[in-house]
Parts: structure tokens; sequence; C-alpha cells
């Protein structure tokens, strides 16, 4: 019997000029391809995925400090994914195979319902579609609590913005610093040497992005929040341009609150990206604990986010 790929079933789609794959495993986007060019960083379907390319991050983005967090007067731990930060990350959801809903030509949706897992009890199903118009890629998440009890839950994805070479290691940073990101927050998150929250600053210096700077000189793994670009529909975006002229505008819904960046210039060579993440997020790390921008979910209800991808051609080179 001919085995499946390690990152399970592969479900391709398009739409005109646009075509992306995802996977079954954590219903992560593997390909977005706009013009035959990648918008994102893809990643080998038989090989761990490097490096949180395309990650569903569920119930919570980013980092819970030591995995522990109370909630409705009781206490939880989580496993610690990183023990040289002592924290958990990302949450459950990408660890897991989803099951299959609807494949059509242009979109596909598949759905995870959480066991009873240590540190996350709580009984939810989350809904992933992803679908292609001659606009675009339109990511809907739905997540419904199942129990009868109250969830905590924050949210997140994790794309790879491609800069539009194949240098690896080092050299990634040369291609990310010649690309620039337009990002409309006035707040920057400060971290500790764990990269965990230790309160916010205005922007100022290198974490102004309201401008669209080039990158250069700009290393980071940072979150962002005070969005002050919402549209009349409460959407925010941020932009991404390449050298080679390919502009990619990413846009969340009402519900994304932060914006978090991430260049990998602190990545080891092997799981270092040829890109830049720029990953929308409902509540920035440690929500968990601090309550900032955690929604609760009563029983029986539904939240969603829906995030979207566009790109055009502006110019040829920079």
């Amino acid at each position: 019997m001919a085995l499946k790929p390690r990152t399970g079933n592969q479900y391709v789609i398009s739409s005109g000029e646009w075509s992306a794959v995802v996977t079954e495993l954590g219903a992560s986007l593997r390909e977005l391809k706009w013009r035959g060019e990648d918008l994102i960083v893809p990643f080998d379907p038989n090989k761990v995925i490097p490096c949180c390319n395309g990650w569903v991050l569920a119930p919570y983005p980013n980092r819970v400090t030591n995995g522990q967090y109370s909630f409705d007067g009781e206490d939880y731990q989580m496993p610690i994914d990183e023990f040289d930060r002592q924290s958990s990350l990302h949450g459950y959801a990408y660890r897991y195979m989803w099951e299959l809903v609807d494949l059509q030509e242009s979109h596909v949706t598949l759905s995870w319902r959480s066991p009873d897992i240590v540190g996350y009890p709580f009984d939810i199903t989350i809904t992933a579609t992803y679908a292609l118009d001659e606009n675009g890629l339109t990511e809907t998440f739905t997540v419904h609590n199942n129990d009868s009890v109250k969830a905590p839950w924050a949210f997140g994805i994790h794309p790879w913005l491609a800069n539009g070479k194949h240098a690896t290691g080092q050299a990634i940073t040369a291609d990310n610093e010649s690309c620039r990101l337009e990002l409309h927050c006035d707040t920057h998150v400060t971290v500790d040497e764990h990269l965990l929250p230790t309160g916010e600053e205005p922007v100022s210096g290198i974490f102004d992005l309201r401008d669209n700077p080039t990158l250069e000189g700009r290393g980071f793994d940072d979150a962002w929040t005070d969005i002050t670009n919402r549209g009349e529909d409460g959407s925010t975006s941020a932009v991404f341009t390449r050298p080679d002229g390919i502009k990619v505008t990413l846009t969340g819904d009402k519900t994304i609150n932060s914006w978090q960046v991430c260049t990998g210039n602190e990545i080891g060579e092997k799981a270092r990206q040829a890109g830049v993440a720029v990953e929308p997020m409902t509540a920035y790390a440690d929500a968990f604990r601090t309550g900032k921008d955690l929604v609760v979910l009563e029983p029986g209800d539904d939240y969603t986010t829906v995030v979207t991808f566009h790109a055009e051609q502006i110019r040829k080179t920079e």
C-alpha cells in the first residue's frame, strides 16, 4: 500500500492565476502561488514542517509563559515546547490531522475537534475554509464551543511571506532587507530574553513601520498592537513589497488586534526561511495569562476570523 505524505493528504485548489495547497496535518497552508510565483515559502510534504510554515495557531498564538494559566477558577499546565524559553508555543491544532469536510476546485474546508488535551480540556471544533477567486485567497476560521463550560480562545496564522529569492541561512538577511513592510500600529510589545511580553511602548526607530520602510537593519521577532488603519468594516492590512515588485497585502478582519513579525535572523540555518513571517493575531503572546484580548467562548458560542491574501505587480524591480 502506498503511503500518503507525512503531512497527510494534500488538497490542491486553484482559480485563474491563483493556486494553493493545504495539508491534512494541521490544515496548514503549504503553498500559495500567484502567476506561478510563490507568495509564501513552501515546504516538503514529506518532512517536518520547518518553521511553523502555514500553521493554524489555535487555541492560542505565540507563547504562554511556563505553559501555565488560570481560567474560570481553575489552573492549567500545558506541555513545554521551547525548553530554552520555558514556554508553550502556538497551541495544539497544528499537531493533528484534520477531517476533510468539502473539496472543490477552488476551495477546501477542513475541521478539527479538540480531544481532552492536557492543559486544554475544553471541547471545541475549529473549521477552516481556504477559498480562491480572482482577487486572491480568503481564509475563514470558525471555532465552536461544544462544551457546557466556557473556553478560552485566541487565534493566529503563521505564513512566511516569500521574499522572491531562494537563498539559505544567513544570506537570507540581505534578501529580506531589500523588502518593505507597512504596518499601521502605534504600539510595540516589549519582551524579555525568552521573547515573552514585558510591556508596551509607543513605536519609534526600527519599530515604526507606518511609512512602509525597507527592512534594512530591522531584525524582528516582535508583536505590534493598537492598530490605526482599520477600514469601515474594522479590517486591518499589512503590506509586504518584494524587490521584484510583487506587493502582497495580508488583511485581517475586525477580530485581528495584533501583528507578529519574524524576520528569522536568530533562527538556525537549517530552519531559516527565505522570507518574513507576518502573522495576524486576535491576541499577542501570553493572552491566556494576561487576559488581554482573550476571547471567552460561552457554551454554544461561535467565533469567526477571516484573513485574505491579495497580490499585485507594482513594478518590475526596485
